[in-house]
């Protein structure tokens, strides 16, 4: 009865920390620190979170997945990018926002730029690459193979 009982115990942590919602970060220097800090990649996402149709398709579709959020977990540091239209945000973020996207030449969302921690790009991704993996699992493993193909260089 005890075994049972720690191995329901186990079971159910792992559910919840793979379940557990993803922290997206919106302060591209905070970012920076953790993934100097965690040695991991930046994952920035630029989104038009309340607008964007094709940003709304991947959110659901992957970003909300349990494959991505273990994947992110363990691997990346999360940034988002957001530009919408109803939601606000405050001044600083917008500013920043827009440096980031004129800096990796963002002309449309979503669109994805893996950075180390001093922002050199690893990286760069759309939802059409998503698409063209056909699942979750196909795209986390086409990302994890560009970052350590670049962590090898």
């Amino acid at each position: 009865m005890k075994r049972l009982l720690l191995t329901l115990a186990i079971i159910g942590a792992m559910v919840s920390a793979v379940c557990a919602e993803t922290v997206w970060m919106t302060d591209f220097n905070k970012a920076a620190e953790v993934a100097t800090k965690e040695k991991k990649p930046i994952f920035i996402l630029f989104t038009g979170s309340d607008w964007c149709g094709f940003c709304i398709r991947f959110h659901r579709e992957f970003f909300a997945k349990d494959a991505f959020k273990s994947f992110a977990k363990e691997d990346l540091v999360l940034l988002e990018a957001d530009f919408p239209r109803r939601k606000k945000i405050d001044a600083a973020t917008k500013a920043q926002n827009q440096k980031l996207a004129q800096k990796y030449g963002v002309e449309g969302y979503p669109m994805v730029i893996i950075t180390d921690a001093e922002g050199k790009v690893i990286f760069q991704s759309g939802y059409g690459d998503f698409r063209k993996a056909k699942s979750p699992e196909a795209y986390i493993k086409l990302l994890k193979e560009k970052i350590l193909s670049q962590s090898k260089k």
